[in-house]
């Protein structure tokens, strides 16, 4: 980063920082900072490995302010933030706005309504997240329903069932109801019933083009006025399998003239030879769209609120016309937009992502480089870090960039307190064949041991590195012929052109700007280590004192970054870790 970019975040990250923490009367959060900043200035995305670092000190000099100073500093960079400020009085300490008319209600009852279809990617955390939060602000309830009522186009992974009621597990939220609405085929059949009892649908077994093109003119098909006794029959035949798929349809009466095509006479209904994966539904063939059974279970299970994708907005329109059939209220619906997430090179499609597993690009879906919750579990991304960047995107119809680098500065103010510090000397850098492996030098005097700190906090203590015979350092770190460096924790010694030799300088060396400080591991005892990233595997070696954590331990790597264990070597085997983030 260039020092012209390097001024125009920090004078960005003022900003916000200063509003974020005038707006909740509290400390700026560089989590909270960092989803604005990089929204409203994109060309900062290409950094973004870099801006949280330059964040968190303007971050601890707002923090420093007292509010009046703080007021004053705003005013002073940017005056219409702070009339904003000052102008949403009615504004409260949550992120999220106020659910609409929530006081009307018993209770707020919200949904979320997955397609079983995979383990979930990055961008579905944002329901949970929402949902979850609103949850506990109205001390309210959560459902999941699994929307699984096709077993065709968006078969059902019968694994998917748990492996998302885990990645909930994993946000931090406990749903109060989970329903599959493969086990409730007969209720939208005795509703369907009902309907047609009111002359509100018909079976309709004109070719879809042929009736598309009656649809469009504004035109009723020939089935449209028959007798609803024939349509209760046919339905029934339907129910018992009787007709083959693409052979009938069960409709919804609307407005066959309606000014939007979308929402004329829509299907509720179909035949489906495909057997559901779910034993206990593999015998039904007559299967409800998901327009008609969401609706009807939304209704059932008294959901107050309901949070859908603005392309989504033909669904409430169709599913208003069932509910005027059967006198209900529909309930109060927050569109939002989709979410678009830097970072990866994967697209954020589950059939993609299981495409790639399928072809061996990706070995698993917690593979490091596949966007999915399981796999920033796995690099120890912690549930509460995402929950905290989706609930600062809010509920705005637009569509929303989520920077990966708010996560991780979530992240980094959750585990940096409890992370240790350890060394681990590369072989191989991800995507980067010009650095060769790590280089063996003998050391030539000095202590026989390093000690560096066990945390920057010197209460956590120092741990005892071994120096032996000779160390291990990164290749690009070995100085010139006579030149020094500083071993982190060792001390300072001179590169001879054959070994580093012990020079017994001061750390002054170092804060003068005239000695590089370098990590190092032991070469006899360093543990082979293989570090998974998302840009490839990096292999190397790390320090002994690994031996000693166990798998899930956080740890910074230093200069490299925080680390998740992962499996701990067993005889010759290497030490595997997860690489989370800087």
């Amino acid at each position: 980063m260039d020092e012209e970019i390097r001024e125009r975040v920090e004078e960005a990250a003022e900003i916000d920082a200063l509003f974020n923490a005038l707006k909740h009367d509290s400390d700026a959060q560089v989590g909270a900072i960092m989803g604005p900043l990089m929204g409203d200035n994109p060309e900062f995305r290409e950094y973004g490995d870099e801006i949280a670092g330059v964040v968190a000190p303007v971050a601890q000099r707002v923090n420093d302010m007292d509010a009046a100073e703080k007021r004053d500093r705003l005013e002073e960079l940017a005056p219409g933030r702070l009339e904003e400020l000052e102008s949403d009085d009615e504004e409260d300490e949550h992120a999220l706005p106020d659910l609409p008319n929530a006081d009307d209600y018993d209770e707020v009852r919200m949904r979320a309504a997955p397609n079983p279809n995979g383990p979930w990617h990055l961008g579905h955390a944002r329901m949970p997240a929402v949902i979850g939060t609103y949850k506990e602000r109205y001390d309210g309830s959560f459902i999941v329903r699994f929307d699984d009522t096709d077993p065709e186009t968006k078969r059902p992974d019968l694994a998917a069932y748990d492996a998302i009621l885990e990645d909930i597990d994993y946000l931090g939220f406990d749903p109060d109801e989970v329903l599959r609405a493969s086990d409730r085929l007969e209720t939208y059949y005795d509703h369907a019933r009902e309907l047609i009892e009111q002359d509100g649908a018909y079976t309709c077994t004109c070719p879809q083009e042929e009736f598309s093109d009656l649809k469009n003119s504004g035109e009723a098909c020939p089935h449209r006025e028959k007798d609803p006794e024939q349509t209760r029959e046919e339905f029934e035949a339907m129910i018992d399998g009787e007709y083959e798929s693409g052979e009938i349809t069960l409709r919804v009466k609307t407005d066959i003239t309606h000014k939007n095509p979308a929402l004329r006479d829509w299907v509720a209904f179909r035949m489906i030879d495909t057997p559901h994966p779910r034993e206990e539904a593999s015998e039904y063939r007559c299967w409800p769209m998901l327009d008609f059974q969401s609706g009807i279970d939304d209704h059932l299970t008294g959901v107050t609120h309901i949070i859908r994708g603005i392309d989504l907005q033909d669904s409430a329109k169709r599913q208003q016309f069932v509910y005027d059939y059967f006198g209900w209220d529909y309930p109060e619906v927050i569109h939002w937009g989709h979410v678009q997430v830097d970072a990866y090179d994967v697209s954020m499609s589950t059939s993609t992502i299981k495409e790639k597993i399928d072809a061996g690009e990706l070995d698993g879906w917690e593979d490091p480089r596949a966007p999915t919750l399981k796999s920033l579990r796995r690099r120890g991304i912690r549930g509460e870090a995402i929950v905290d960047a989706m609930v600062e995107l809010g509920t705005s119809t637009s569509n929303v960039d989520l920077s990966m680098s708010a996560i991780y500065a979530n992240n980094r103010e959750l585990i940096d307190d409890e992370a240790d510090r350890a060394f681990f000397v590369r072989d191989s850098h991800a995507g980067d064949d010009e650095i060769g492996p790590a280089v063996e030098k003998p050391v030539v005097g000095g202590p026989d041991a390093g000690q560096p700190p066990v945390h920057p906090n010197e209460d956590r203590g120092r741990r005892r590195i071994p120096v032996e015979d000779a160390v291990l350092v990164e290749a690009e770190d070995v100085p010139a012929e006579g030149e020094r460096v500083w071993l982190k924790g060792y001390g300072c010694v001179r590169y001879t052109g054959d070994a580093f030799e012990y020079t017994d300088d001061d750390i002054e060396v170092v804060r003068e700007g005239d000695v590089e400080v370098i990590h190092w591991v032991p070469a006899e005892s360093a543990i082979p280590t293989r570090l998974r990233t998302m840009e490839g595997d990096v292999t190397g070696h790390a320090e002994p004192g690994l031996a000693d954590y166990e798998p899930d331990d956080m740890l910074q790597f230093v200069r490299v970054g925080f680390v998740r264990v992962d499996m701990l070597p067993e005889a010759d085997d290497e030490l595997v870790a997860y690489f989370a983030h800087p």
